[in-house]
């Protein structure tokens, strides 16, 4: 049998239908007496020539197969068969028939009337009654019919057996379920609504989800999938609205776990931080699965350290989170300690590894709580507790594995938050420890510095910063880049910085010292290339900038390995601009020189040193942040620290994902009077008259005469060590600063060596002397020849802040190989 489809015109009256079907009239020994036009249609028999013949005749099987049904107790009841009969054509016809007695045969008047018609056709009509009968009894899918005034006049078995005996008859849709509300975005908010545009519009709506309590079940939400359209006669009069519903609640229910476990694989753990994590958590939990939750992590957890396997103490416990879901996307950070009780759930379920569930008590609010361990390699890192105060069910069965697998993607999450934190604090620990922790005290400059780690999502960086006290009151200033984050950019930053002030001891000029580094840089990575598996080397790529300042002649100089230059600003005019200075490649590339630049800084002068993370990163236009940076750096007048604030509020108000260093110096240009400068001739009876000047100008200055004394033997080993081993010209100068510098330039580019004298020779001990009654000494080297320079602590002076000898000062070493002392 072929299928069967329904349409707009389908005739619902079936095939044996007296207005339809064939029909034959017989007496009382099956001869036709009467024979309608429908059958001649079915048959192809004319009136005239079917009558007086037999039923049986038309017959195929066998002849005489059929018979007059005699077992038949009353007149509305037929005797229904399948016969095979031959049309007029000679084909066989199969037909379904009925007999129905007219009257009482005792008058020899017509007995039966035969109603014969397609059996296929009455097959498929006994096929579609028995579908209706099934979806009227049996089908789980509820059916009713409305009227136009929506109330019910019709349900099938389903429905009526689900509300109890008559309680759907005469009901209006919304008052089928206790607070039924529709799910399905943009449909009306009730069902009353939808039914009236569907009976307005003639539109059907299909799987509209309705939730209610049904009066079979008032304790539990449920929720339908239903279905609407109109119902009409066959003339097109509306008659009123089709129902049909199905109970989805379990398949909803699945859906909606699903849908969050799906959510919070993508919100959950976006970043490395524990606290964001428990709150993006709660911002998926609730209100869909819970109306709050509580999130408690142990402090070692928190600190990054690894939690030791087996039962964690609740009293170690810590609330990063408690409540419903964020209102904002990164509200303020909270840490309050736990203090719970061994028989709390959060303690129990700690202590059992596994969830468990609290009935409410009496006087508690809050419906049903859920406690679920954080746990991950077999240890515990805290517990998870869901609250249902308004949730329309408590927590039950079902909701345990959705518990349970919310949680234990958090704790992976958290886990890895932890580790990184762990990793972020050795990082910053070695960052910090390798940074300087104070800069020294310079006269030739005021020094601001600000350093600005990165968010926790991107880890410690490798930029530093450093002001090095030089010679003769000069400063050295450096900033410095190291490319990447993490454990291995600090190191390499620390070694670096270390490198930088090493070489800055030896008073190289800028672009010298650059140089020098890019060579120690370069041998590095060829070191850690020629080792299997040494790895990438972090100091590749590295820039930096070096700029030495001399407060004496107001005069500076700067070079750069790929570092943007400085921002500078005129002190008289407030004007900011950056010098002119020869990029230069970055460390480690190597291939291209280096290039220093000098100029005027007038005293006042303002120079901003910075890395890149100060005016560029994700989604900053850099021209923008430069010309933030102008306008700040314009109110130069302002103190150096509060001007270092405003930078840094302007253009790093909330967290960044790379470091930011800058180094803000304002400077100064020492006193005609601190400073005294002779020329002396290359003659040595200039000793005695460079002993005179020196001992004068320390008199002048009002200091003591043991420092006189001690000044006056300075001066003439030195000046004597330059007369005997160099030639041309000789400069003496003195500085009154911090401590007393006394300093000799000669033409010669070698400077003398100290060591100790025998006790019979009859020279070498001058320099020995030197070294042993001052503070410190050195060579330096100009374009003209050298300076050699030594410094005496003032009396009435605080010692001055320099780095002491172990941390790479200037000492012995920086006067190794050269000639030896003739004093």
């Amino acid at each position: 049998m072929g299928a069967v489809y329904a349409d707009e015109g389908a005739d619902f009256r079936g095939p044996l239908d007296l207005t339809r079907a064939a029909t034959a009239v017989l007496d009382d020994d099956g001869t036709i007496v009467g024979w309608s036009p429908a059958a001649e249609a079915l048959l192809g028999y004319r009136p005239h020539e079917a009558a007086g013949r037999t039923v049986g005749s038309f017959v195929v099987e066998r002849p005489g197969h059929y018979r007059m049904p005699t077992d038949l107790p009353g007149a509305a009841q037929a005797r229904r068969q399948v016969l095979h009969m031959r049309h007029r054509d000679g084909r066989i016809v199969r037909v379904a028939t009925a007999s129905l007695p007219l009257a009482s045969t005792r008058g020899g008047g017509p007995g039966r009337l035969l109603v014969v018609a397609d059996a296929d056709e009455n097959d498929r009509w006994e096929a579609l009654q028995s579908m209706l009968r099934g979806l009227a009894t049996q089908s789980p899918v509820g059916l009713a019919i409305y009227d136009t005034t929506l109330r019910v006049v019709w349900t099938n078995r389903a429905l009526f057996e689900e509300g109890g005996d008559g309680q759907y008859t005469g009901m209006g849709p919304d008052e089928q379920a206790a607070d039924g509300r529709v799910l399905t975005p943009g449909r009306p908010s009730t069902l009353e609504e939808t039914m009236r545009g569907v009976l307005a519009t003639g539109e059907p709506v299909t799987d509209l989800h309705y939730s209610g309590r049904p009066p079979s079940d008032l304790a539990h939400d449920h929720v339908w999938s239903c279905s609407y359209y109109r119902l009409a006669d066959p003339a097109g009069t509306t008659l009123g609205v089709c129902e049909e519903s199905v109970d989805i609640t379990e398949r909803y229910l699945a859906q909606q776990r699903l849908d969050l476990l799906v959510r919070a694989g993508g919100m959950v753990g976006k970043t490395l931080d524990m606290d964001r994590t428990a709150q993006e958590l709660a911002a998926v939990i609730v209100p869909q699965f819970a109306d709050s939750v509580a999130v408690d992590l142990l402090d070692a957890v928190l600190a990054g350290d690894q939690p030791a396997p087996g039962t964690a103490p609740a009293r170690r416990l810590v609330r990063v989170w408690d409540g419903p879901g964020p209102a904002t996307t990164r509200p303020a950070r909270r840490r309050d300690p736990v203090d719970l009780s061994p028989d709390s759930l959060q303690a129990r379920c700690l202590a059992a590894g596994h969830p468990l569930l609290q009935e409410p008590g009496p006087d508690d609010t809050v419906r049903s709580r859920l406690a679920v361990p954080l746990r991950t390699e077999g240890a515990a890192l805290g517990v998870v507790t869901f609250c249902r105060e308004s949730h329309p069910d408590p927590f039950g069965s079902g909701d345990l594995p959705v518990a349970d697998e919310l949680v234990a993607r958090a704790a992976v999450c958290i886990d890895n938050a932890r580790r990184f934190t762990r990793e972020h604090t050795a990082a910053l620990t070695l960052q910090r420890s390798l940074l300087p922790r104070h800069l020294p005290r310079v006269t030739g400059a005021e020094v601001a510095h600000r350093y600005l780690p990165a968010d926790s999502g991107a880890g410690v960086g490798g930029d530093w910063y450093d002001v090095i006290a030089l010679s003769g009151t000069r400063v050295g200033l450096v900033v410095g880049d190291v490319v990447g984050h993490g454990v291995r950019a600090a190191a390499t930053m620390g070694r670096l910085r270390t490198s930088v002030r090493a070489l800055a001891r030896l008073d190289l000029p800028p672009d010298e010292l650059l140089t020098r580094l890019d060579e120690l840089v370069t041998q590095d990575a060829h070191e850690r290339t020629a080792v299997p598996d040494g790895g990438e080397d972090d100091a590749l790529g590295v820039t930096c900038l070096y700029a030495v300042y001399d407060p004496v002649t107001g005069r500076c100089s700067m070079a750069r390995a790929g570092h943007p230059p400085p921002a500078l600003v005129d002190p008289a005019t407030g004007a900011v601009h950056h010098p002119e200075i020869p990029a230069g490649p970055p460390l480690g590339l190597g291939g291209l020189p280096f290039q220093s630049a000098e100029f005027a800084l007038p005293e006042g002068s303002v120079l901003a040193l910075y890395t890149d993370g100060l005016v560029q990163g994700r989604g900053r236009d850099r021209d923008a942040e430069v010309a933030a940076l102008h306008a700040v750096l314009a109110d130069h007048r302002r103190p150096l620290e509060s001007l270092g604030d405003r930078v840094v509020a302007t253009l790093l108000p909330g967290p960044v994902e790379d470091d930011a260093a800058l180094l803000l110096v304002r400077t100064r240009v020492l006193d005609r009077d601190e400073v005294a400068v002779w020329e002396l001739a290359d003659d040595p009876e200039a000793v005695g008259r460079a002993r005179a000047l020196a001992t004068g100008q320390v008199g002048d200055w009002g200091l003591d005469g043991e420092l006189a004394f001690t000044t006056e033997l300075v001066v003439s080993e030195l000046v004597t060590n330059a007369i005997r081993y160099a030639s041309g010209p000789i400069e003496l100068r003195l500085i009154r600063d911090r401590t007393l510098i006394c300093e000799v330039s000669d033409t010669g580019h070698t400077s003398p060596h100290l060591r100790r004298a025998g006790s019979e020779d009859e020279g070498g001990r001058g320099l020995f002397l030197v070294a042993q009654m001052t503070q410190q000494w050195g060579t330096r080297y100009t374009p003209t020849g050298k300076t050699i320079w030594a410094e005496q602590p003032l009396a009435d002076e605080d010692s001055p802040d320099r780095d002491s000898p172990d941390e790479d000062s200037p000492g012995d070493g920086a006067a190794a190989g050269t000639p030896p002392d003739g004093g």
